[in-house]
Formats: C-alpha cells, structure tokens, sequence
C-alpha cells in the first residue's frame, strides 16, 4: 500500500481508527451476543492500553494491509450508497486510502442543490479513485442537468453495475439509455412518490427497450409502465433478466411476459390482468421460483380476480407465491397450474383483497404438506 502522508503519521491514525471501530462495537451490545460484546470490550481496553504507536514494532504498525483494509471498509456508512462528506469515510481516511479502490466504489450523486461545478469535481475525483473497478451509484435527480450528468459520468460507463436513478417530481426529462452503460447488471429506477409526467414515462420506456448484455436485475418502482409498448419488444437483451418488478398500465397478459424473460427468477407485477389467449400452447417457464402479483388499486379493476390468468402456463420450478387485491382467488386455474407443473410449491402468501374459503386452504395442504400458508390482510398495499 502506498500512503500519501507522513510515514510517521501512520501508526497514529491506524490507532485512532483501530480504537473508533472497536469502541462503535463495544457500544452496541444489541447488535452482538454477550460473549463477543465482551470480548470486544477486553480489545477496546487493550488498544487504549497501547496508546499512540511510536515506531514500527507496535502491534498496530504491523497489522498487515488486509486487515487495514477491512478495517477501513467497516467505517464506511452502512447506506447502500452515500454523499461524500469531509467528516465522514472514506473521505477522512484519504491520507491512508487514496491507494485502495474498493472503498471507492458507491457514490450518491445529487443533483439540483448547490453548486454543481463544485460537486462534479468532488464526484469526479472520488469516481476516478476507483481505478476501473465495477461501480453502485444512485442519482437523486431534482431538476433537468442531465448534459452535464452525463459529460461526468461518460468516463466511467462500463464500469457501473448497479444503478438507482430517483426522481423528484419537478424532474421533466430521462435521457439516460439503459444500454449505454455496458457493465451494467442493475438499474432501479424510482419516484419520489408522483407518478411521472408522461413524457419521462415514454423516455424511460424507451430507455429500457433495449438492455446491456449483463443485464439481471431491472426495477421500476412507483411508475407504471406501458404494457403496450412491452409487448411489443423483441429485444434479446429482455432474455437475460432474472428478476423483474413493474406497474404496469393497461390489461397484462402473463404469458406474453414470461416468454419475453425466459430466465426471470423472481417476478413481480403489479397492474390489471387479463385472461391469458396463448394459440401457441403451453408455455414452460422452467426458471421461475418467485411470483408476487397484484392487482391495480388506481383504477380498482379487480373485479374479474385472476380468471384465466395461468391458463397455458407450465411452472415446474414455482416456489413461492404471493398475491394482493385481486378481489376472487382464481382456485380452480390455480391448482390446476400446480397439478400440472408438478412444482416444489414452500410458501403461498395471500395478503389484502383476496377472498379464498377454507376449504381452499385445505386443499393446498393436502398438495403440500410442507406448505408454508400465510393469510395476512395487513399485506395490502402495493410491492414496495
């Protein structure tokens, strides 16, 4: 490891930071058994004991470079992501960790507050002390300065893997493509809680159509999305998905979905659904483990329940299902989708506006004994 300060300086500020880790976990006793809280606190007293290093032969000065690492990786916020702040890590350690790229690696970005010149050069610097490894960023978009957004972010593209893009309800326009960022594995994209306006709904649409090639993990969250412009994507790069959560506007077809994303894992889904018109036969969804579907509370079309919504549908790796206002349970397509697929069926979860009868209920435990069967009204709003 190189070091940008004063050799010795090092021993000190190692002490120092030794001593605040340990003492963080010696006032946390909750977050830790009795036993291991003890221990932490016979180390907090022997690190006090040492007192300030005075040259090489202290036990601190020789704590190996992995050790420091982890050390240093521990006094980073527990925030997925963070702003960068002179009193908080890893900005107080640059004297000791400009050298070590993976405490660089997640970054909050705020747009539409202050001086953005300022807080571009401050992004910029933190982002280039990662040295090419895979980023996490969250951009918290206020206003409309996506030109010089993206003029910061253009050197640093493939690298991101993971991207969460916020936006506030002033925000009028989404240029970002989800195919520009050629690392990308993530993208999350969220609201402040307003339903964009219908422009920044169409540009994200269009962003999405077409995904990186590592894409798995794409969310949209508190937005609803234009079924109509879904079904109509023949985009590979929708193949490689392994877990999905969207609103979605209009009539939903299930099958039409799940033949779009043949690797999903886990799919949540949100919207109004309708009775499945598959001419081609049963669809075999053999990755699909997870389910969680709901109906749309906008518009209350829940009458009609789930009626013809798993018919041509084969899910034989199905594990876990859970289902929200959709008013009459759909037993009778139900247990003929699990009959058929002969799935590993663990939990069924039936939260808020959902009428089942016991006789139901019975019936899925004599199918799975083993069946985790949860009935929770509480479970009414929609998948957050």
């Amino acid at each position: 490891m190189k070091y940008n300060t004063d050799p010795p300086a090092i021993p000190d500020i190692i002490s120092r930071l030794v001593l605040g880790v340990v003492m963080r976990e010696a006032s946390n006793p909750n977050h830790v058994n009795y036993r291991y809280w003890q221990l932490v606190q016979e180390m907090a007293k022997i690190v006090q004991s040492i007192g300030p290093p005075r040259g090489s032969s202290s036990p601190i000065g020789r704590l190996p470079t992995e050790i420091l690492a982890q050390i240093f990786l521990y006094c980073i916020p527990e925030d997925a992501n963070w702003t960068p702040a002179p009193y908080l890590a890893p900005m107080q350690l640059t004297a000791i960790a400009v050298n070590m790229p993976s405490l660089w690696r997640r970054l909050r970005l705020e747009m539409g507050h202050g001086d953005w010149q300022q807080r571009a050069f401050c992004y910029d610097s933190y982002l280039k002390r990662s040295r090419g490894r895979q980023l996490s960023l969250t951009l918290e978009c206020n206003n409309n300065k996506w030109t010089e957004l993206r003029s910061l972010l253009q050197p640093y593209l493939d690298q991101i893997s993971s991207l969460h893009v916020g936006l506030s309800s002033g925000t009028s326009f989404f240029p970002p493509v989800a195919a520009d960022f050629g690392g990308l594995e993530e993208l999350v994209i969220y609201t402040d809680g307003s339903n964009p306006v219908p422009a920044v709904t169409h540009s994200i649409m269009h962003s999405i159509t077409d995904l990186p090639p590592n894409m798995r993990n794409l969310r949209l969250l508190g937005m609803w999305s234009n079924f109509q412009v879904l079904s109509s994507l023949n985009s590979p790069s929708w193949a490689g998905l392994t877990n999905l959560e969207i609103m979605v506007a209009g009539l939903v077809s299930l099958p039409c979905l799940l033949r779009r994303c043949p690797n999903l894992l886990s799919l949540t889904m949100i919207g109004s659904f309708m009775p499945a018109t598959e001419t081609l036969g049963k669809l075999a969804h053999t990755k699909l483990q997870s389910l969680r579907i709901s109906g749309d509370l906008r518009t209350n079309k829940v009458l009609f329940g789930l009626l013809g919504l798993f018919d041509y549908l084969m899910l034989p790796n199905l594990r876990i299902v859970e289902v929200r206002n959709i008013a009459r349970w759909a037993h009778g397509e139900f247990k003929a989708l699990i009959t058929r697929s002969q799935c590993p069926l663990e939990s069924l979860i039936f939260g808020g506006g959902v009428r089942t009868t016991p006789q139901q209920l019975a019936e899925y435990v004599t199918l799975f004994p083993s069946l985790k069967l949860v009935i929770d009204p509480t479970r009414s709003s929609l998948f957050q």
